[in-house]
């Protein structure tokens, strides 16, 4: 019998992710870094949806259009070199399927460049705006060595301050990993 993968935080929002957003949706990744989750999000928009990604860094912006290019993809994302904070720039208010966030630092990037608590928590608040009626935003928030905990802490305490009679918050920890696991975290706006 062959050893079961073991489940993460990457696998429950892509399933959240996979049952919520559909063809001709909109939707934000709003930190690219390697556009493994623009395409994702490309996928399920089809031809007739949109992606807009954001990253403050060029290796990632230039990561996430490559990729989006080989898988044949461009055509459906938009991929911006500015902060996820400015995403109210780019879609209107009650508009947006799905808005998805990665807080960290850059996979094989400089650790020493990464989401800070500042410009996350202006970009959550931003985004839950943007959100359409049963749109979710899904949060992973890694965290470790030198440099995420400010930033986890802050997300951490300012999640249970969002509107509960609009949105729902589910805070997901691993309770039984060591080193740190990533926090995955879904936001549904109910109303």
């Amino acid at each position: 019998m062959a050893k079961r993968k073991s489940f993460n935080a990457l696998d429950i929002i892509k399933r959240t992710i996979a049952e919520t957003v559909h063809e001709g949706d909109i939707c934000i990744d709003a930190t690219a870094g390697r556009g493994n989750d623009t395409a994702f999000l490309c996928g399920l928009v089809g031809e007739s949806g949109h992606v807009t990604a954001f990253d403050v860094q060029q290796e990632a912006v230039d990561s996430t259009k490559a990729l989006l290019c080989e898988k044949g993809l461009s055509s459906r994302a938009d991929v911006l070199l500015c902060s996820h904070s400015e995403m109210d720039k780019y879609a209107e208010e009650g508009t947006v399927s799905c808005i998805t966030f990665n807080f960290g630092w850059l996979p094989k990037g400089d650790h020493t460049v990464s989401t800070k608590k500042e410009t996350s928590i202006e970009a959550i608040k931003k985004g839950l705006r943007l959100l359409k009626k049963d749109g979710i935003m899904t949060l992973i928030i890694y965290y470790g060595r030198d440099t995420g905990f400010e930033e986890r802490d802050a997300l951490l305490e300012y999640l249970p301050t969002i509107d509960s009679e609009k949105y729902t918050v589910l805070e997901m920890p691993f309770v039984n990993r060591p080193n740190c696991p990533p926090i995955p975290v879904i936001i549904m706006r109910d109303e």
